[in-house]
């Protein structure tokens, strides 16, 4: 096997695993609070034994600014995932899966407005085709804007928790001479004493089989995931990392369907065309970076959610 149908091996896996995010979660029976904090405390102990395991702890790289911004970036993933776990119940896996993958505009115009990277016309154009994209994925409804109610604050959750997906990117894009993992390692530590004031202990007495879903969460969609994504990061062109990352959703909304029976409507289904193909044209038109570190750096957070990530961090 050669090393790039290594890579996309791996990389296929980590977002078919990243697919399933939203099942565990849902499974779990916990709120969005407890649901991040215990899979930021399965994940740490699972990306820690696998730094230490490698050795990776004594030449870790990072210098007081580095370790600052990977801090930094550890907040906005932790909340990130906070309110993309909470669209999740006031939405649907699926239409919070796709409106949150909205993150790669998000980076583009940030760049733009905090960093003054260059924006260019075609960019603002398919950022314009991707929110078109956004608002018949959305399916709200002018009664929606007028009534109010539950789903059209999970649309916005969603929108959110991409914003803070994108801040996070932007400010992991600075790290350089750090591996992925310790990025990560760090981001995921960060998240325990962060969120320790909002996690209530009391409602997890009786959670029984939900201590199995939360604990997969951050062996599997945080430790494993994440593994799988970096080694593959480092085998990929930049085109079949950006192609694949779209197995995640694709997943997810098949995850939606057959576990909860839902789906999206046909209008809905109209805008993921639109979403993906401009994430591509936005994504493929992103300068690599001049070395690997920075480059795999950048893109810590995506499994969540990307982490995902997208996959995140697929998410």
């Amino acid at each position: 096997m050669t090393p790039e149908n290594k890579g996309t091996a791996q990389l296929t896996t980590a977002m078919v695993l990243s697919g399933t995010l939203g099942v565990f979660v849902v499974e779990s029976g916990a709120s969005p609070f407890n649901v991040v904090f215990f899979r930021v405390l399965f994940g740490a102990l699972a990306l820690g034994g696998y730094v230490l395991a490698r050795g990776w702890l004594r030449d870790h790289g990072f210098t007081p600014r580095t370790l600052g911004l990977a801090v930094l970036g550890g907040v906005f993933i932790v909340f990130n995932w906070v309110l993309l776990f909470s669209s999740y119940r006031n939405t649907s896996i699926s239409v919070a899966t796709v409106v949150y993958h909205t993150q790669p505009f998000y980076v583009v115009l940030l760049g733009a407005l905090l960093f003054r990277e260059r924006l260019t016309a075609a960019k603002v154009g398919w950022v314009a085709v991707a929110f078109a994209g956004l608002i018949l994925v959305s399916g709200i409804t002018p009664g929606d804007l007028t009534g109010g109610g539950t789903y059209i604050l999970g649309v916005g959750q969603a929108l959110l928790a991409a914003l803070l997906y994108g801040l996070s990117t932007l400010v992991t894009k600075r790290i350089s001479g750090v591996r992925p993992h310790l990025i990560a390692l760090v981001q995921v530590v960060v998240g325990i004493p962060l969120l320790l004031p909002f996690a209530d202990f009391g409602a997890m007495g009786g959670e029984g089989a939900g201590w199995g879903w939360l604990i997969g969460l951050g062996v599997i969609h945080t430790g494993v995931m994440y593994v799988l994504m970096y080694a593959a990061y480092a085998k990929l062109p930049t085109s079949k990392i950006a192609v694949l990352a779209f197995v995640y959703p694709a997943v997810a909304m098949v995850m939606d369907w057959a576990v909860y029976g839902h789906h999206i409507g046909l209008v809905q289904a109209l805008g993921i065309p639109l979403i993906v193909t401009a994430s591509l044209k936005v994504t493929l038109a992103r300068k690599p970076a001049a070395a690997p570190a920075p480059r795999t750096a950048a893109r810590a957070p995506e499994a969540a959610s990307r982490p995902a990530t997208q996959a995140a961090y697929e998410a």
